[in-house]
């Protein structure tokens, strides 16, 4: 069986420097969206990482719906952040570590 998720490696914009209390509101409600409809399986910030603002790990049925929650989040809809979304196949248990 085939068990996919979704990351989201998440880049910052020059207009990154110029995040507003309200803009990182706006992010942290489509957090709480993401995980209370089953989409986030993790996600999180990156420190010492120049260039890099985090990433979440996203559950869909898809690339093309996980690309487009990724076309949702507010840091890139404002222009404060770009994405990269790569397709991670999962090795585990329930995988059989994908032998």
């Amino acid at each position: 069986m085939e068990k996919w998720l979704y990351v989201m490696l998440i880049e910052k914009t020059k207009q990154y420097n110029r995040l507003t209390k309200a803009m990182i509101e706006r992010h942290v409600e489509n957090l709480k969206k993401l995980d209370e409809e089953g989409h986030l399986e993790l996600g999180g910030a990156f420190k010492g990482y120049p260039g890099m603002a985090g990433m979440y790990i996203l559950k869909a049925a898809s690339y093309e719906e996980a690309d487009a929650l990724c076309k949702a989040e507010p840091l890139v809809v404002e222009g404060f952040a770009t994405y990269q979304l790569r397709a991670l196949q999962v090795a585990d248990k329930e995988t059989n570590y994908l032998l």
